[in-house]
């Protein structure tokens, strides 16, 4: 009987196959200008793409996956794509995120100078923060299988499994602590620290990015609130990635 649970499993897991078409796509702000530099996420798949100069992009994805609109200064928005199988154009308007007002910025420093002296002792010395996220935890393959083979079944955490919940919230947990520990950074260190770099203005998330990606342990300190820690690791990647864009550009 176990087995064949466990057969029945393995099939609704591996036995979904989607077909995917390329999606087509133009951005823009909200006085109708073209966008670039726009990042485009297909959410079910992790694949993404940037607006080009003229504000188009184009992305693979498969009936009713999510993609995504990021850019800084800008508010995050998402659309459905190939509903009912129609490969329609995409047209996409971004909103500029208000900026603060000066009373608001004065507010925070005074909030920020009523800190405890414990708090500032660890953000001093980089103790890393309570996350404090309340997120639900995805289904493993592990924990739904193996109580069937003993003759149990977990029906939440197999449909989870089989309808790909637990696999999309993991990618969208990832995506999400991405995103907060690029904006972390954003938020404390000056556009001319990176562009006296020779990196451009426009593309500063996406190195930051790049360098989480090539030396993961920045992210760590990152985590631990360690600024002078992230520079000192962040730097070291900055040759490579200056490199990428030169060879990128020529081969335009």
């Amino acid at each position: 009987m176990a087995k064949g649970r466990w057969g029945i499993i393995l099939i609704f897991l591996f036995g979904i196959i989607y077909s995917q078409e390329t999606v087509t796509g133009k951005i823009t702000d909200q006085d109708h200008s073209d966008l670039a530099s726009v990042m485009v996420i297909n959410m079910a798949t992790d694949q993404k793409t940037y607006s080009d100069s003229s504000g188009e992009f184009s992305i693979s994805a498969s009936e009713d996956d999510e993609l995504r609109f990021v850019k800084v200064g800008y508010e995050r928005n998402s659309v459905r794509v190939l509903k009912s199988g129609i490969n329609s154009k995409v047209f996409m308007m971004m909103i500029k995120v208000p900026e603060e007002i000066e009373e608001v910025k004065v507010a925070r420093k005074e909030d920020a100078a009523r800190r405890t002296k414990g708090e500032q002792v660890r953000d001093a010395v980089g103790l890393p923060q309570p996350r404090g996220k309340m997120r639900e935890k995805p289904a493993e393959v592990k924990q739904v299988l193996i109580p069937i083979l003993l003759g149990q079944l977990n029906v939440q955490g197999a449909y989870d499994l089989i309808s790909g919940k637990a696999r999309r919230q993991k990618r969208a947990y990832r995506y999400d602590d991405l995103q907060e520990h690029i904006l972390w950074v954003r938020n404390r260190v000056d556009n001319d620290y990176f562009t006296k770099a020779g990196i451009p203005v426009e593309r500063i998330s996406e190195f930051i990015e790049f360098s989480f990606s090539e030396n993961p342990h920045i992210r760590t300190y990152v985590k631990s609130k360690n600024l002078s820690g992230v520079l000192f690791r962040m730097e070291e990647t900055i040759p490579t990635y200056l490199e990428r864009l030169q060879t990128g550009k020529n081969k335009r």
